[in-house]
């Protein structure tokens, strides 16, 4: 708890009398942004930016705010001397209390490989602000299993300590970043709600046959074209390949938008999604395809491979690493969707032949429907409801 305390300040993603460096490490390219004040850069630098301010409106000030910036700071190694700072587009970041932050996108010239060590000089705000601390924090480094961080320093500079040494992961395994790939697809999964609502489509039958299969007696009539199946491992083998089947579907696709083969709009992707959490309730409720579910899987999860390839686009991932990133995420969503499987499915099968799983079947399908349908009409026409705001904020999640 002392050490909290004390080093919170630090630890905070953005806090008072802070500008920032954020590093992203490729395979062979360095690049970044300067994360600055408009309050510290009028400090240092007597200008009247005001807060809320258009970036267009930086145009005048542009040129003086790179320069000091440069007189500043700079990176080098021992391998190529000083590396030149190449701006880019800036852009501004709204940081509410603390005022809006000023980002001066870059990327360092002349970078053939990432060197061993990095030497960092920051000595930005110091001159009229003695007690600034600036942060780097590395956001994406693949070899070191870092990706999309906004909030953990790596190195802090102040006015006595302005001239650091950054150790890269040049020489790291590959297996940090391949095991960090495996995380988020797990992660991705566990926390993606349409995938999990998609999955337990497909599970919700996966304890019943199809009332044309096999010998057995009808146990609940009300299940309509279902009758419960009559042994375990049969069953859990057939969800596992459905399942398997959506992922080998969703590979396809992810490696395709990756590699910028093939392209969807974002807003049709997802309402595909969408949509087809209602039609695997749908066959629910009333047996489209009865014995070969794996067409629903597979053929939906081409849809949703165009959604995880938005979501590593999100995160930051480019072409370095691309068949290591590909394989790992999605070994990881494999593997999060077979943890879901291993601890639903049993209760399922346990509950197959009593009187409360055709209510479940039912009332569980119709759900789905109807968080479907919600979310299609939301993606479809860039709709907001307020009834997603009003559940996220009752479970404490806004």
């Amino acid at each position: 708890m002392l050490f909290l305390t004390v080093f919170a300040k630090i630890l905070s993603a953005h806090a008072p009398d802070q500008s920032y460096i954020f590093l992203r490490f490729q395979e062979s390219a360095m690049s970044g942004r300067y994360e600055i004040t408009t309050d510290d850069l009028n400090e240092v630098l007597d200008l009247d930016l005001k807060r809320g301010l258009p970036v267009g409106d930086l145009t005048p000030h542009l040129q003086k705010i790179q320069e000091y910036v440069l007189k500043k700071s700079s990176f080098s190694s021992k391998e190529h001397g000083v590396y030149e700072i190449r701006f880019t587009e800036p852009s501004i970041l709204r940081g509410g209390s603390l005022g809006d932050y000023v980002q001066l996108n870059f990327e360092l010239e002349g970078v053939e490989e990432i060197p061993e060590k990095l030497q960092v000089r920051y000595a930005a705000i110091f001159d009229k602000l003695p007690k600034h601390q600036g942060m780097l924090v590395i956001a994406y480094d693949w070899k070191a299993g870092i990706h999309n961080n906004e909030a953990i320093p790596t190195l802090v500079f102040s006015s006595s300590d302005t001239e650091q040494d950054l150790p890269t992961t040049k020489s790291a395994s590959l297996i940090i970043g391949f095991v960090a790939m495996i995380k988020l697809g797990v992660w991705h999964i566990w926390i993606g709600f349409d995938h999990i609502l998609f999955l337990f489509a497909l599970l919700l039958p996966s304890v019943l046959v199809s009332r044309g299969e096999g010998d057995l007696p009808l146990e609940n009539p009300q299940t309509g074209g279902w009758k419960a199946a009559d042994q375990f491992k049969p069953a859990f083998v057939n969800v596992v390949k459905i399942v398997t089947c959506f992922t080998i579907a969703h590979t396809i696709t992810l490696s395709l938008a990756s590699l910028e083969i093939v392209t969807l709009p974002s807003r049709l992707v997802e309402s595909i999604i969408a949509i087809s959490i209602a039609l695997a309730a749908l066959h629910n409720l009333s047996p489209l395809v009865a014995g070969k579910e794996w067409i629903i899987g597979f053929f939906f999860g081409l849809f949703h491979g165009f959604g995880f390839a938005g979501v590593l686009a999100e995160k930051g991932f480019g072409g370095d690493f691309l068949i290591w990133t590909l394989l790992g995420f999605n070994l990881g969503v494999e593997l999060g969707q077979l943890v879901i499987i291993a601890v639903i499915f049993p209760v399922l099968f346990l509950l197959r032949k009593t009187l409360l799983y055709p209510k479940i079947l039912i009332l569980g399908s119709v759900s789905l429907i109807l968080i479907s349908i919600y979310w299609f009409i939301e993606r479809a026409f860039d709709i907001d409801f307020p009834v997603g705001g009003y559940i996220l904020r009752a479970l404490g999640m806004m």
